[in-house]
């Protein structure tokens, strides 16, 4: 089999060191010396922190190592004389991404659109939600509906339930599709670099029952949302994405909810998007995102 410009990657490599003179040529002429061609590479150098990050795809001809070979070689080679966290994807397979909603729906929707009609490459094995508004949404999709109502002093209880899906399903990412409940510190803790959420963000910024009124009431002039992964700090965690709006004074507080709908959508969207395909390294409180 020869390789060519055209080549589909068969892996994708993710990782991050200290930095130091030799990363990049290490990693490359690994990948060329065991039978790989690489067909997207992005690396970035965080002068703040001292770290490297670099995220490569490539493929491989028929004579290349099995994958658990080339792990093995490779953790030899390059990733522990260069202390790295890294990690060897293969490239066609979708990661199982578990969807949690609770009533609003426009996020829920958005992510089920694009994975029915195959613009995100995931599978969605089961959605999660404490209300049933969105089950005849899910069945009609074919997706499996756990309704698990939230009862006073049952969060434990009703947490585990989740956590025994997640664990059932082999979930990679989970994703709070407007889930309107605080995430316990230990589930938290479990889900750390793998759960996603979005939430609205303005400037200034509105906590608390209708936001977009509050927004309103005050005459700001630019809307927008965060998507960031989920930490016991609450709308704290690593950003990944984020987009803005501007509005003026003709908005009335409706409009303004249905701008936010949208880009909460988008940004969602995105962000899942930029996690399933590896773009995203974490970076202490913060990420880097290879687009």
């Amino acid at each position: 089999m020869s390789l060519s410009l055209n080549s589909e990657p068969n892996y994708i490599l993710t990782l991050s060191c200290d930095d130091r003179p030799g990363i990049v040529a290490a990693v490359a002429g690994f990948i060329t010396q065991h039978k790989g061609f690489i067909t997207e590479s992005a690396q970035f150098g965080d002068a703040s922190t001292g770290r490297f990050f670099m995220r490569t795809e490539f493929a491989v001809d028929t004579s290349a190592p099995e994958e658990d070979q080339f792990k093995r070689l490779f953790h030899e080679k390059v990733g522990d004389p260069f202390a790295m966290r890294w990690a060897l994807h293969p490239a066609q397979r979708k990661p199982r991404v578990l969807i949690m909603v609770s009533k609003f729906g426009h996020c829920f929707y958005d992510l089920m659109h694009r994975y029915h009609a195959g613009l995100l490459k995931v599978e969605i094995p089961a959605v999660v939600s404490n209300h049933p508004d969105m089950q005849n949404a899910a069945e009609w999709y074919r997706v499996p509906y756990y309704h698990f109502p939230l009862i006073a002093d049952q969060k434990e209880a009703q947490e585990a339930q989740v956590l025994e899906v997640i664990e059932r399903h082999e979930i990679d990412l989970v994703v709070l599709a407007r889930y309107m409940q605080i995430l316990s510190p230990e589930l938290c803790q479990k889900l750390r670099g793998k759960a996603i959420n979005i939430h609205h963000s303005f400037l200034p910024s509105f906590k608390g029952a209708k936001p977009y009124h509050q927004a309103y009431d005050r005459g700001v002039k630019i809307i927008g949302a965060t998507a960031h992964y989920v930490t016991s700090d609450l709308d704290e965690g690593p950003i990944i994405e984020q987009e803005v709006a501007r509005v003026d004074h003709t908005h009335k507080p409706s409009d303004l909810a249905a701008f936010g709908r949208d880009i909460e959508s988008r940004v969602l969207a995105a962000a899942v998007k930029y996690h399933v395909e590896h773009r995203v390294l974490l970076n202490g409180t913060k990420t880097v995102v290879f687009k």
